[in-house]
């Protein structure tokens, strides 16, 4: 999990202000830097992989975008290992540490798009947005349908109470203003922590005990592993869940960012939940 929480404290703690957009007047982006792994996998689901021509080292999926060279992080972009990649546009998750890189790529002439990607609305608008940015509208326009689709129904009556925990120390837990909250009530589950407005939180492990989730949620590289090594500790086996076993290992690649395939989320988690 701690490979992961970086990207997930990313999408989880960063502010929600407004999208704000520039990509110039001729015509769409050709060489497109992307400094989030969600803005990443969107890409290339628009089908415009090929444009991009940077990316940052957690953006790992789809596994072709492996093959772009990293211009490091997206937390913190290094501003010069992006321009030296000479892009026409660079596509940055809105959030406090990016806002002055953005600044500084302006200066040299290079466009951004700062965009914001919480919840499954922001990426069906990104999809549109990047979409129109390269020159791929119809896709974009088919994907932000097909999470349309998703979000319109009424929410299913939740089956299970579950708990997303993204990390140990301090125990930091997923509100209701995030795209895991979303995928756990449309896969029949309720969120614990709903309730908390933003995208996740810092809470006490007797607060997770008290709200006596069925489940708890976290995002690990295997399916099959074993418990985290923090549930065997003992203040974490206050929690009935851990003492019970009952983890949901959520693979990252699917559940480790806002995505496109939100659809093919909700399936294996109501399956995982089904079990």
């Amino acid at each position: 999990m701690r490979r992961w929480a970086p990207l997930l404290a990313l999408f989880a703690l960063t502010c929600r202000a407004s999208d704000r957009a520039a990509t110039g007047g001729g015509g769409p982006a050709h060489r497109i830097v992307s400094l989030a792994p969600s803005i990443t996998e969107l890409l290339f689901a628009l089908g415009a992989g090929s444009q991009v021509v940077g990316r940052t080292v957690y953006c790992l999926y789809p596994p072709a975008a492996r093959a772009v060279p990293s211009v490091g992080d997206g937390l913190n972009p290094s501003v010069e290992a992006v321009a030296a990649r000479h892009p026409d546009l660079v596509v940055l998750y809105r959030s406090p540490q990016t806002e002055t890189a953005a600044r500084q790529l302006e200066a040299l002439g290079i466009h951004t798009m700062m965009l914001r990607h919480d919840r499954l609305e922001d990426v069906a608008r990104t999809a549109q947005l990047l979409g129109q940015a390269t020159g791929h509208a119809a896709a974009g326009d088919s994907i932000a349908r097909t999470l349309d689709s998703l979000l319109s129904p009424p929410v299913p009556a939740p089956q299970a109470r579950i708990a997303f925990v993204v990390w140990d120390a301090p125990p930091i837990v997923i509100g209701g203003g995030s795209f895991l909250d979303e995928l756990a009530a449309r896969a029949g589950a309720a969120n614990v922590f709903h309730d908390l407005t933003a995208p996740s939180a810092t809470v006490a492990i007797e607060t997770i005990a008290s709200r006596d989730p069925d489940w708890i949620a976290v995002v690990r590289d295997s399916a099959g592993a074993p418990p985290p090594g923090w549930a065997a500790r003992s203040e974490w086996r206050t929690i009935r869940a851990v003492r019970e076993g009952r983890f949901l290992n959520l693979p990252p690649d699917l559940f480790g960012q806002p995505s496109p395939r939100a659809p093919e989320a909700v399936r294996l988690l109501h399956r995982m939940l089904s079990q």
